[in-house]
């Protein structure tokens, strides 16, 4: 599946995007697998309370269910203005 990371996330990581192999079975479950890989992995998702997600281009939670999936996208909260 393809993992787009995007603002600070994508800083941290310094990929704007990237293709995963995974046997997660909830986007909690791919955190975790991506948190194990390396340091800027594990900072970026240091506070999920700070992020956002969208599975195939649909807002959703961390629970939510990776089967089937394409794209998972990591994004800080948008704010209005």
């Amino acid at each position: 599946m393809t993992v787009l990371y995007f603002a600070w996330v994508r800083e941290r990581i310094g990929l704007p995007k990237e293709t995963v192999e995974t046997t997660a079975a909830t986007v909690v479950d791919l955190v975790e697998e991506l948190r194990a890989r390396e340091e800027r992995y594990a900072m970026a998702f240091s506070d999920l309370s700070a992020l956002r997600v969208a599975v195939d281009q649909e807002l959703t939670e961390f629970d939510a269910t990776l089967d089937g999936v394409r794209e998972v996208a990591f994004f800080p909260p948008m704010t209005g203005g």
